[in-house]
């Protein structure tokens, strides 16, 4: 008998149990063993990089300490530029008996830091080492090679220390028939280039030394960018200068923040004993050299001076004996575009580059030491480097007269308002006496370096410098002893616009006519064709004028 329900339905099928789409067990197991083993090496790797990440930087510290953020910090006064703080006091018990005479006449061992670079090319071409004639304190090793990513590294670490001084166009351009622009150096905290490269030489000693302290011996413009510099780094600093030094000098390095000895009667004298302090109590003793470091904070002027100037046809520089300011700027400018002209200028009475290019090595002419209005333009060549790098990359070295060096100094003090000393105006001295007549027409930038004269030299070089350039005149005639005769002379200087300094008479040791009186008068002119005038003048109306010639 059939069933009345009909057929049997089809059991319906159960949702929750796995279909055939889902992969086995052991596939799944599988994948997670795989990635966890992935994650496992990735994890391995990543902490490798980190372990060798800070081995490395422990080297760097231990060979270059970090950059001192004390330029950079927050929350400080700022002075200058540059962000101030007070500087640490400096115990003068370290210091053992510096008083003390006895080592002077014997040898003194120095403490030396050696600081060996690696051996690359110089830009394009590799330098051999020439042996260094005298024996000095040396910051690297003999075979120091300078570097365009040197000179990078150094406008990079002391861009928040130093200024960034202006390049501007000179009003002198139209006189001298070029566009003259100033690379005012001279506004710098210490009123020099030197401090750039004391900043990064003092940034790149060990922190240990840095935690010793630096020590140097003398009154230049490197002394006193090492004693502010360091003293802003927190470094605790020693000048020793002879008891000749001037008082200004002595006084401005103890505001920087130095510890100044006045020692010996002599440079050599506070040399010597600044080398036994030294030794005795672990402190760098620093002298101005060729070293890498040096050359490459000095060669950041060129960087700047090609950032500021486009198109440049020719740069000027200092030269003299100390010419790591020309070498290392060279380095710079011939890397970034060979065709500018490099020139360098020294003094016609201490060409001393000149003389070592000549010899092929640094010479040592004692007697053109401590020259006080030349300052380190009349210093010894101090080092093979520079002398190398000015030798394969300067195109020219001029000399010109002190006569050329004053006028100079006059034109930046009329003209642009810059007080500097020698060093600083002997770039544009050059162009003053018409050593480069090749550059008219062209676009030129001159180095203005250095600022630190001091007072009593810059009221005898302004006087002279008028005398040299006709604007000063001085002139002796005899005229009767009688009322208005000198009125009349004044007269005749008032209608020839001429200024009177001073007027004297004198009636004593007159050999000439009775009652007649000698009158010497010292008056200014405007330039060389107004004194002619003057002169012109003069003689018209009294025949027997005498000028005293300069």
């Amino acid at each position: 008998m059939v069933s009345p329900r009909g057929p049997p339905r089809a059991r319906p099928t159960d949702m929750t149990t796995p279909g055939p789409l889902l992969p086995p067990y052991g596939v799944v197991v599988g994948v997670l063993l795989h990635l966890v083993v992935y994650l496992v090496a990735v994890l391995y790797s990543y902490a490798e990089q980190l372990f060798l990440k800070k081995d490395d930087n422990k080297i760097k510290k231990q060979d270059m300490p970090a950059v001192c953020d004390l330029h950079c910090c927050k929350d400080v006064p700022v002075r200058n530029g540059l962000i101030r703080q007070k500087p640490p006091s400096i115990n003068p018990e370290r210091l053992k008996d510096f008083g003390e005479e006895d080592y002077l006449n014997g040898d003194v061992k120095t403490w030396e830091m050696k600081i060996v670079s690696r051996n690359e090319e110089l830009l394009r071409d590799a330098l051999s080492c020439i042996p260094q004639p005298s024996s000095r304190t040396s910051l690297t090793s003999c075979n120091k090679l300078i570097r365009f990513e040197d000179i990078s590294a150094a406008a990079f670490k002391i861009q928040c220390g130093v200024q960034k001084t202006p390049c501007m166009y000179s009003r002198l351009s139209k006189q001298y028939g070029m566009d003259i622009y100033l690379k005012k150096e001279f506004l710098q905290y210490t009123g020099s280039v030197k401090e750039r490269g004391v900043l990064y030489l003092l940034m790149s000693l060990p922190q240990e030394q840095q935690r010793k302290g630096v020590i140097v011996a003398s009154d230049s413009n490197f002394s006193m960018a090492v004693a502010y510099h360091a003293s802003e780094l927190h470094i605790p600093v020693f000048v020793i200068v002879s008891t000749s030094t001037a008082p200004a000098r002595v006084k401005m390095c103890r505001e920087y923040g130095a510890m100044v000895i006045s020692y010996g009667t002599t440079a050599k004298d506070s040399q010597v004993h600044a080398r036994r302090l030294a030794q005795e109590n672990g402190y760098l003793y620093l002298e101005e050299e060729d070293s890498a470091v040096y050359l490459s904070g000095l060669g950041t002027v060129g960087l700047e001076m090609y950032e500021q100037v486009p198109n440049l046809d020719a740069v000027i520089f200092p030269a003299g004996g100390h010419c790591g300011l020309l070498a290392g700027s060279a380095a710079a400018l011939k890397h970034l575009n060979p065709h500018i002209s490099v020139i360098g200028v020294e003094s016609e009475s201490f060409p001393v580059l000149q003389q070592s290019l000549k010899a092929g090595h640094p010479t040592d002419d004692q007697a053109c030491n401590n020259h006080h209005f030349y300052g380190d333009v009349s210093g010894v060549c101090f080092g093979s480097n520079s002398l190398q790098l000015t030798g394969k990359l300067v195109d020219k070295v001029v000399a010109v007269r002190e006569e050329d060096i004053l006028i100079s100094m006059l034109r930046l003090l009329e003209y642009e308002r810059a007080t500097v000393d020698a060093e600083g105006a002997i770039g544009l001295a050059a162009l003053v006496a018409g050593k480069l007549p090749e550059l008219k027409g062209k676009r030129v930038a001159v180095v203005i370096c250095s600022g630190n004269l001091e007072l009593h030299l810059l009221q005898q070089c302004i006087a002279r410098a008028l005398t040299l350039d006709n604007r000063v005149c001085r002139f002796s005639l005899v005229i009767s002893d009688c009322p208005g005769d000198v009125s009349k002379l004044l007269e005749i200087l008032a209608r020839e616009e001429a200024r009177v300094l001073d007027i004297k008479q004198e009636r004593t040791f007159v050999t000439s006519e009775l009652f007649t009186v000698k009158v010497i008068c010292t008056v200014e002119t405007r330039d060389k064709i107004h004194t002619a005038q003057l002169r012109n003048a003069l003689l018209e109306r009294y025949p027997t004028t005498a000028w005293t010639e300069r």
